[in-house]
């Protein structure tokens, strides 16, 4: 038996996304079956459906931060309830043996991890399709709580935008008297600035593009440094103990490693392309400086970084669509005309 679904999908890497039926597996006795409420879209949605990190098949069911309520649970599920407000992120499965999954590190799993869309389950060989429909079925183990404190559509973003972010800041031990940098101001960059800001951070943010003061120390910035004036780079140089870099793509490190203090780490969280140009290695090595790198979040951090929400009222910034506008909402994107994430009202989907 399987759950016939409703959803939006892409048919190929050049084709807009569109209305497609599809089927979801029998809730196995371990299973939550999620009515979803809102979805939000990632710049990785639109890589994949697009095929632009190769790799892609198709039809393509594309959605990673997923907000709904529970509808059914499986017979061996005891943490969740019909009714309960739940999220699911960017994994639905993993190994759960490795060393990773035993440190509740599932999104590094040695044996690699079963992602929401595009990947393959691993009980049944079936693919995997996103929140980008009116349901989804997954292990009770990659279902986190979600409070109904929080504006649910708004919390959407925080299962993939937010753990990436929370994650690393959590990881390098960001708190009262750490002075943190963030590099970028988009989905993740957004993010940034408000987590560290409210872990007592003091908080600048690095742009190329002047103007974005005041929208900066409205999402938590004490201070914001233009990275393309040379003085300004200079007069920060030394400072920070940790930089998060929320760049999608290529671009120079180097002058952000110098305002790196002695110990301090810059952390990619946007690029996964080679780095371009090349790392003076100098400004590493005599500054016992790291360049580190950090993926999305296990499990259990997630549910730290939405109780955390709660408890200090942290959202994304939004626009809501409905489900027929989702191809003019992945030209925006890639254009990065939105502030600063999309969210899908999947009450829609009916109508489109």
């Amino acid at each position: 038996m399987t759950l016939s679904i409703r959803g939006f999908a892409a048919q190929s890497a050049t084709t807009p996304l569109a209305a497609h039926q599809f089927e979801r597996r029998d809730p196995r006795p371990d299973d939550v079956v999620i009515d979803i409420l809102y979805c939000g879209v990632c710049h990785s949605d639109i890589h994949q459906a697009r095929n632009e990190w190769g790799g892609s098949v198709y039809p393509m069911v594309p959605g990673h931060e997923i907000v709904g309520r529970v509808s059914a649970v499986g017979s061996d599920v005891s943490k969740f309830k019909v009714g309960d407000t739940v999220g699911v992120g960017c994994i639905v499965d993993s190994c759960q043996h490795c060393g990773s999954c035993h440190a509740g590190l599932e999104q590094y799993c040695e044996n690699g991890a079963t992602w929401t869309y595009n990947g393959t389950d691993r009980h049944d060989g079936r693919p995997t399709f996103g929140g980008y429909s009116e349901r989804i079925v997954v292990s009770d183990k990659f279902v986190v709580s979600i409070s109904d404190k929080l504006d649910l559509k708004a919390a959407a973003p925080l299962l993939c935008a937010g753990i990436t972010t929370w994650s690393p800041l959590r990881h390098w031990n960001v708190g009262k008297g750490s002075k943190v940098a963030v590099i970028g101001l988009g989905g993740l960059g957004h993010m940034g600035l408000k987590f560290a800001k409210a872990m007592g951070a003091d908080v600048t943010l690095f742009t190329r593009s002047p103007g974005k003061e005041d929208e900066a120390r409205r999402l938590g910035a004490d201070h914001v440094v233009l990275s393309t004036d040379e003085k300004q780079m200079a007069a920060v140089a030394r400072q920070f103990d940790f930089i998060l870099d929320t760049v999608p793509n290529p671009h120079d490190l180097n002058p952000y490693l110098n305002t790196l203090t002695l110990n301090g780490t810059l952390c990619l969280v946007g690029q996964l392309q080679p780095l371009e140009p090349p790392v003076q290695a100098v400004s590493v090595i005599l500054g016992r400086r790291s360049i580190a790198g950090s993926a999305i979040g296990g499990i259990g951090e997630t549910q730290e970084m939405l109780d955390f929400c709660a408890e200090h009222n942290i959202v994304s910034d939004i626009e809501v669509i409905d489900m027929k506008d989702i191809n003019a909402a992945y030209d925006r994107v890639v254009k990065s005309d939105v502030r600063y994430r999309f969210v899908i009202d999947m009450a829609s989907l009916k109508s489109a």
